[in-house]
């Protein structure tokens, strides 16, 4: 018995662990970049396999992949998307510029588990790659990530603070305390009306976050390569956009200017810079109480 299996690319052959469901594109990133240990997280994976997933139904509906092969990618991409493969993406978070080595992790492991688990032979590029380019589908990933992570916990849980806030203010609205400028005794508030700024900065940082998300919800998907959308269905970046919304329930749209979305990070940068005035209104408020 061994241990490894032989994988062939266009650059040869080499070996891969005998229970990896990634191929020789992955193992080749794996063995070139092994610089911090640190893999990609869990929900860049999960977008990772809703893209897939969209990207499938998409070329399903515009006639570019059989029924066979789009239901067996779908179902392989929803078990990624889902965490259950997540130790067979190895690949280090610092690798090639365009993210292609975790793309085609995804792909290879998708077409793995598709082909067999189906009557259906799935090719990683011809299948599950097909009208898409790394330099479109990782733009694309750090956008639905981050906005799902954001939407379905950071807002919920900014939203109950500042529900709380807005409870403990009302219970405290008649209590008096002694007011406090340039770290001295000033003129009496209630605790009441301290807690209501609290609320307000909450409040002013959900509006912030939900204003960056409006940005952050435009993909890039449908660009491939440059931005041009060549060798893609015109049709498919707005295609997977609308899947995506489904499959999330999250207004996902394709954005009005692929070269915009593929060449910069504007959109991130921007909600990064909310989550640092978030980050400084709790700390306001953690001295506050302190």
């Amino acid at each position: 018995m061994t241990n490894f299996r032989t994988e062939h690319d266009s650059m040869g052959e080499l070996k891969v662990p005998a229970d990896a469901l990634w191929g020789a594109q992955t193992q080749r990133a794996v063995d070139n970049f092994p610089i911090s240990g640190l893999a990609l997280p869990r929900d860049f994976i999960r977008a990772l396999g809703l893209i897939k997933v969209a990207a499938a139904d998409a070329n399903l509906k515009l006639g570019h992949l059989k029924s066979t092969q789009a239901a067996a990618i779908r179902k392989a991409a929803q078990r990624v998307a889902a965490g259950e493969f997540d130790k067979h993406f190895p690949i280090d978070i610092f690798q090639t510029g365009s993210g292609t080595s975790s793309n085609m992790n995804a792909n290879e492991v998708i077409a793995h588990v598709a082909t067999r688990d189906s009557k259906a032979k799935i090719h990683p590029n011809d299948h599950v790659n097909y009208g898409q380019s790394s330099n479109d589908v990782i733009p694309t990933a750090i956008h639905v990530s981050a906005t799902l992570t954001t939407s379905e916990h950071l807002l919920p849980a900014l939203k109950h603070l500042k529900k709380t806030i807005d409870k403990r203010a009302r219970e405290l609205r008649n209590t008096p305390k002694t007011g406090r400028t340039h770290l001295m005794d000033a003129m009496p508030i209630t605790f009441g009306q301290e807690l209501s700024g609290w609320s307000a900065q909450i409040g002013s940082a959900i509006e912030r976050i939900e204003d960056a998300l409006k940005r952050m919800r435009r993909l890039p998907q449908g660009g491939t390569a440059v931005g041009t959308g060549i060798n893609a269905d015109p049709k498919f970046g707005p295609a997977v956009a609308l899947q995506l919304k489904k499959l999330t329930g999250v207004k996902f749209e394709s954005t009005e200017n692929y070269f915009e979305g593929m060449a910069s990070q504007d959109a991130a940068v921007e909600l990064s810079g909310q989550l640092k005035t978030l980050a400084v209104a709790l700390m306001k408020i953690a001295n506050d109480l302190r």
